[in-house]
């Protein structure tokens, strides 16, 4: 693998729940270092999409290359594949995610919250894992609430501490699922602030948002989904200020009030 080739490459994919066709066949690169801002209506596939690339759900068809390395091997005519669990479970370590709701273990601590993938999943010895958890805490300007636990915590700090647990296991990629969404609009900006910082330090990063100003900024490429197609992607300029595809148009005119 070169440094031109792509860090994740997605190819023709699928995913069904029963009659309903959710992807339809999408295909996307992400070169290293990419972010990505991921737009269209709820139920376009958008979380869906995410949700299959670190196999929290699994592909009906298609392929996806990780590092050039293909996931899983075809099991059928239909296009279906079929997964190792030591491939998915690597899979998962190099793509880490963080969704709209914390899923913060509320008996645990911040710092046992940070600390128990590196200790369960990686097997990294307590003192090592809290050392590396506490740099993470640091990252996202929470050092200071390591003995605290969640539910003391506002919802834009759980989120940060879930983004901090995200970078623990140093993944190839983070996936942010609607980060925001879930928090009362105060609180938004700290983790959009988060994020840039992460994006800064030139992480490769998916990002499914509404925030659509804020997607303008962040990214360096900008996708449109809509009933499961990948209807229109290019730089911010080209997407959110000039898009070409009718549907893209239409999807932009409902959100007249945000300024780039």
């Amino acid at each position: 693998m070169t440094d031109a080739d792509p860090v994740l490459r997605i190819q023709a994919l699928h995913k069904r729940f029963g009659d309903h066709h959710v992807l339809r066949g999408i295909d996307l690169d992400v070169q290293r270092g990419d972010r990505i801002a991921i737009i269209g209506s709820s139920g376009s596939g958008k979380s869906t999409l995410l949700r299959c690339l670190n196999f929290m759900e699994m592909p009906s068809a298609g392929q996806i290359i990780l590092k050039g390395q293909p996931i899983g091997r075809p099991a059928g005519r239909d296009g279906e594949m079929r997964y190792g669990r030591s491939e998915l479970s690597d899979m998962r370590r190099q793509v880490g995610m963080v969704f709209q709701q914390f899923n913060l273990f509320p008996h645990m601590t911040v710092l046992q919250n940070v600390m128990e993938g590196l200790v369960t999943v990686k097997h990294i010895a307590a003192p090592l894992a809290r050392e590396q958890a506490l740099r993470q805490l640091g990252k996202v300007g929470l050092s200071d609430k390591a003995d605290a636990y969640p539910g003391h915590l506002s919802g834009g700090q759980q989120q940060r501490v879930a983004i901090a647990r995200a970078l623990a296991m140093e993944p190839e990629m983070l996936l942010f699922d609607e980060p925001t969404s879930s928090l009362d609009p105060e609180l938004v900006g700290e983790v959009l602030a988060t994020i840039r910082d992460l994006a800064e330090e030139g992480r490769t990063m998916l990002l499914v948002t509404h925030e659509l100003g804020f997607a303008y900024h962040f990214a360096n490429k900008v996708v449109f989904l809509a009933d499961g197609l990948l209807h229109e992607s290019g730089t911010p300029d080209e997407v959110l200020k000039h898009p070409k595809e009718e549907r893209t148009q239409r999807f932009l005119e409902r959100f007249t009030a945000f300024r780039f």
